[in-house]
């Protein structure tokens, strides 16, 4: 313990972050001299538990991540282990499938193979990105769990295959080919829509990079478990199943636990039809927490948006002209629009319309759907939501691109 009987006064004090593991440093006024010292320098920055922190961990973790943001990585965690387990099991089937072993096995036919798995592969990245896409950051949690499932799914494929005749070897493992080219897909762009949730001090690149980090230490660990029964996995077909059973059961429900413990702040369809659902049906109008609303987010999507066309041509709204001439001419009017006797709403944007004027949108369709075409919504709907913790900056709502200006512009 410092003595503070010869401190002429505690001038200032350091402390890192809101962490209570690691001591505040104190700055005094030495009593004998004008100078400044420094007091209670620990050592918890050079310890090797902080050095692990630093290597595995974002800077300013806690801080500078979502509160989600451990749950998160430690299923992922357990997720990855159980995936690189059952991996290892599917490049032994396709091993053992190409030739590897057999010496009447064919070398060309074995490339040849391969080389198609890898072709259907890259062409089916491209048409499941080309219809997909977009949606893959509105429904990031649904679509994270379907490319773990897929990925499962490809690898019961890819065990299976060497159990057929050769003619239908290839066939077979083409199609888990491009079952693995739709988990690189789904898996790779949704993962980054979560690093940029949880990345709150604009580090994205920092989340991102550590949570590779911790990823190649499961990886490795996983290769490691993989080394060492390696004699005693191959050939034993019971064995492997067992495996696979095992290992495919828990890195299913770590992957549900990891999605379902996100807890998003923008709105997506499914989040704002719960929020809005509960705001109806409640008689004291309450707004859900994100939390809560997240808690009660559907993981498979749930529900049908396709009947709302925001952002869609004035042409498409199908009504007179009188109205259209008069909504035109209003000043401060983001949006025109017009829910059909088909049950279809169709709202066409102004240029300047923001993210607010989206989900206003969104919340008047709703509105109208729900009262039969009459809206009697309420007008301050999207400020309680930014009141009750929802970002109403930002959506995740579907989109068209099609926009209006007032007069003409090239």
């Amino acid at each position: 313990m410092t003595d503070l009987s010869d401190v002429g006064g505690v001038l200032c004090t350091e402390r890192y972050g809101s962490r209570s593991d690691i001591k505040p440093s104190h700055y005094v006024r030495d009593a004998y001299s004008t100078k400044a010292r420094l007091l209670n320098n620990s050592d918890d920055m050079s310890s090797t538990k902080e050095i692990i922190r630093r290597v595995f961990l974002p800077e300013g973790y806690p801080e500078s991540v979502s509160e989600d943001y451990f749950e998160y990585q430690v299923w992922d965690t357990i997720q990855a282990f159980c995936s690189s387990i059952t991996g290892a099991l599917a490049t032994q089937a396709v091993l053992k499938g190409s030739g590897v072993g057999d010496e009447t096995a064919n070398i060309a036919s074995a490339t040849i193979t391969w080389l198609l798995k890898d072709g259907t592969g890259m062409v089916g990245r491209i048409a499941f990105a080309y219809y997909k896409g977009a949606s893959l950051d509105r429904d990031a949690k649904k679509w994270r769990l379907f490319a773990d499932v897929l990925n499962d799914c490809a690898i019961f494929t890819t065990l299976i295959a060497p159990m057929f005749p050769k003619e239908y070897f290839t066939v077979i493992t083409c199609m888990a080919g491009v079952a693995f080219a739709l988990v690189g897909v789904a898996g790779g762009c949704t993962r980054a829509a979560l690093t940029m949730h949880q990345a709150k001090r604009n580090n994205m690149a920092d989340v991102s990079a550590k949570d590779g980090s911790q990823e190649t230490l499961v990886n490795l660990l996983a290769l490691i478990v993989n080394l060492t029964f390696a004699t005693t996995v191959t050939g034993n077909t019971p064995l492997i199943w067992t495996l696979f059973v095992i290992f495919t059961f828990l890195h299913i429900f770590a992957n549900y636990k990891a999605v379902t413990c996100v807890v998003m702040d923008t709105l997506n369809y499914a989040r704002f039809k719960v929020v809005f659902d509960h705001y109806y049906t409640n008689p004291r109008r309450e707004i859900l927490h994100p939390k809560k609303a997240n808690a009660l987010e559907p993981i498979n999507g749930g529900f049908d948006s396709t009947w709302i066309k925001a952002g869609c041509r004035i042409d498409n709204l199908k009504i007179d002209s009188s109205r259209l001439i008069q909504e035109l001419s209003m000043e401060n009017n983001k949006a025109i629009s017009n829910y059909n006797d088909q049950g279809i709403y169709y709202a066409a944007l102004r240029d300047t319309a923001s993210p607010k004027d989206v989900i206003e949108a969104y919340h008047k369709a709703e509105v109208l759907k729900l009262t039969g075409g009459r809206d009697c919504g309420r007008a301050n709907f999207v400020e309680e939501l930014g009141k009750r913790g929802w970002d109403v900056t930002r959506h995740q709502l579907q989109v068209d691109e099609w926009r209006w200006s007032s007069g003409k512009r090239d």
